[in-house]
């Protein structure tokens, strides 16, 4: 360690008290964080590249400041999910300070870290208060049944009004409309329970079949249109 002259003639002082790091709350205790293995907790997201034109959303669960557990899903852009790809493998085994600095492929992946990390060092993780934490594989309840995103995709011109193509229930085969050309409805398929089903040996058609439903007044439709094509 390196003094200037001036530090070196100075005489010395004592420095008081010493209270350490503010206690930050993680998987139901306070803790004052002081290295990386201090740090607990499983949390989401968001992250965005400089063009803004995609968009990630990570999920880590870290033990003892190293993520056992990472789930990356993205949107907007073909690149990311290769990216996506790549991330998933290098995440996993890392501490949160090595993830931070590592390149994650894509920018919106890198934000997203960036964005995470505040949050778990911070204490701001979604187990904040849940003693010990949650189990590694809580990262999948986020997809639901198939193992699939919650994506929704809609679209919509000011000549031809809206169009609804996928929400939380599935893909949208046909949307309801009353005697207004009003949305009142859809039918769905459920993509991840129909390619459960066919892994299975299910039946195309029959998986097809179980794995659809509707929502709203669809049987009070005047007509049913595809959104993609009408």
């Amino acid at each position: 360690m390196k003094y200037s002259s001036e530090v070196e003639n100075m005489c010395p002082l004592a420095k008081g008290a010493y209270h350490g790091p503010a206690p930050i709350p993680q998987e139901g205790k306070w803790t004052q964080a002081k290295e990386i293995t201090d740090i607990s907790g499983l949390t989401h997201g968001i992250g965005w590249c400089a063009p803004q034109q995609g968009g990630c959303k990570l999920t880590l669960n870290v033990k003892e400041g190293v993520i056992q557990e990472a789930l990356v899903e993205t949107i907007g852009c073909s690149g990311m999910t290769h990216s996506a790809a790549m991330a998933a493998e290098i995440l996993i085994g890392k501490t949160i300070l090595e993830a931070l600095n590592t390149d994650l492929v894509c920018d919106a992946i890198n934000t997203a870290m960036r964005e995470l990390f505040l949050q778990i060092v911070y204490g701001r993780t979604q187990t904040a208060f849940s003693e010990d934490g949650l189990p590694i594989g809580a990262g999948l309840e986020d997809l639901g049944k198939g193992l699939r995103s919650q994506v929704g995709t809609t679209y919509a011109t000011s000549k031809k009004g809206p169009r609804y193509l996928e929400l939380a229930e599935g893909y949208i085969t046909k949307i309801a409309v009353d005697e207004n050309d009003e949305i009142i409805g859809y039918k769905f398929v459920h993509l991840g329970k129909m390619m459960e089903m066919i892994a299975k040996g299910t039946d195309a058609n029959e998986a097809l079949e179980k794995a659809s439903g509707q929502y709203g007044r669809v049987d009070d439709a005047v007509k049913l249109i595809d959104p993609r094509h009408e």
